[in-house]
């Protein structure tokens, strides 16, 4: 739990998920686990490892490859989680089911990063830690002593980057600030991206912003 004032004298301003509460001081209250009950599915077909990429902001990102020996590299996959750039975490159950899922599936290694998030941290710091997480790859491909748990079976050549909701944001902002090519990543390359129902804000609200429904998930409430 993050606690940057003392909440228990302050009236509650706004709450997300039942996870982030902001207090009328200035404070606010971070939980370490969603509000949902989700289990995790580790069947030990994948193994996996958390990795300090930036020691300056604690941010760490999550490993993920398939357990049993490759005969050849696999190709590299960021998947960069969701939460309205204000909750969630490479930990969370349901980030993990899914890092799994595409390791297993996809035969790939997965890279799952965290970034700062707000309102502790304002954007673009987000941004920057996603692009900080992809620089992290590229000391990896030309280190004298890398993480050979990582460049034993990474295919530096064949990189994607995903993400969902803000995660998918993140992977736009990537693509537009590295460009075709991905040149100044070299030896990494970026063969694509994808963006999964990515959350793009603005001050004109669209028609399904406008018209979205209060029950919704996301309503115009959570979003605001």
């Amino acid at each position: 739990m993050s606690n940057t004032g003392t909440a228990a004298t302050a009236s509650l301003v706004d709450e997300c998920r039942g996870v982030l509460f902001v207090y009328s001081d200035g404070s606010i209250v971070r939980l370490p686990k969603p509000s949902f009950s989700v289990p995790v599915h580790d069947d030990g077909s994948v193994v996996w490892k958390d990795v300090v990429f930036d020691p300056v902001h604690d941010l760490s990102l999550r490993l993920y490859k398939p357990a049993l020996p490759v005969s050849t590299k696999l190709p590299i996959f960021y998947y960069i989680h969701g939460g309205g750039f204000c909750i969630g975490s490479r930990t969370w159950p349901n980030c993990q089911n899914y890092c799994f899922k595409l390791a297993s599936e996809l035969q790939a290694v997965i890279i799952s990063p965290d970034y700062r998030l707000a309102p502790e941290n304002r954007l673009p710091a987000a941004i920057e830690d996603g692009y900080m997480a992809v620089k992290w790859l590229q000391a990896q491909a030309v280190a004298n002593e890398p993480d050979t748990w990582l460049t034993e079976v990474a295919d530096f050549g064949k990189v994607f980057i995903s993400g969902d909701s803000a995660g998918g944001n993140i992977a736009h902002n990537l693509a537009v600030r590295l460009k075709a090519g991905s040149l100044e990543l070299a030896p990494v390359r970026v063969k694509g991206y994808i963006l999964l129902a990515p959350f793009f804000g603005g001050t004109v609200r669209k028609k399904s912003e406008a018209e979205g429904p209060r029950e919704a998930f996301l309503n115009l409430e959570l979003i605001d």
